[in-house]
């Protein structure tokens, strides 16, 4: 396995200023909640973890940025829009004040999945991941994260098993990681709930 924390993609990052707050404030708010339960966060050796997306447009994401989960309170400069991704190519173009985060393939792929997800979050938490690992629905242990593998991978769970049903995937070779989503922020935060 690779280093954590490591952008595995091609980023061709269009550097602009912070996004219109208005369309952020969901997103902020659950982020920094998210934050406070040390959900998303930064390990002692600096290895950020967890990100949060929301759905801006058909084939469009909202994004909190890679190198963001050191920062308490976030604001509109913590997040990028992703404007398009290819799997085939491990590419991913993205325009705002960071650069998109190392999921963000993995979040692309759970967006095309499903129409009607518009909000993910992945967060890391060893006791929730090893209570679970296996008994919902777990991407191969042989996949790293924010790979074209691993969009494979998500594409694979909801073809083969009730993840569209459950709203949660957990990443078998991304040690505590989890990924929750739903129609909006709120009901993939309700799984978090259930989850924890």
């Amino acid at each position: 396995m690779q280093a954590e924390g490591i952008i595995k993609f091609n980023c061709e990052w269009l550097k602009d200023e912070s996004l219109p707050k208005e369309i952020l404030k969901d997103i902020i708010f659950w982020r920094n909640k998210l934050y406070e339960l040390n959900l998303i966060g930064v390990y002692e050796d600096g290895i950020g973890y967890g990100n949060i997306s929301i759905r801006h447009e058909q084939n469009k994401f909202i994004i909190s940025g890679s190198q963001t989960g050191h920062i308490g309170i976030a604001t509109e400069k913590e997040f990028t829009l992703v404007e398009d991704y290819d799997f085939n190519n491990n590419y991913i173009q993205c325009r705002g004040p960071v650069q998109a985060s190392s999921e963000s393939l993995t979040h692309a792929a759970i967006y095309e999945a499903s129409p009607k997800i518009n909000g993910v979050i992945h967060i890391h938490n060893l006791q929730a991941w090893e209570k679970y690992k296996n008994k919902l629905p777990t991407t191969n242990e042989n996949i790293e994260y924010g790979t074209p593998e691993m969009a494979t991978e998500i594409f694979r769970l909801f073809r083969e098993t009730n993840a569209i049903e459950e709203k949660i995937i957990i990443m078998g070779g991304h040690k505590e990681g989890i990924i929750v989503f739903g129609e909006n922020l709120e009901e993939a935060g309700d799984k978090l709930k259930i989850l924890l």
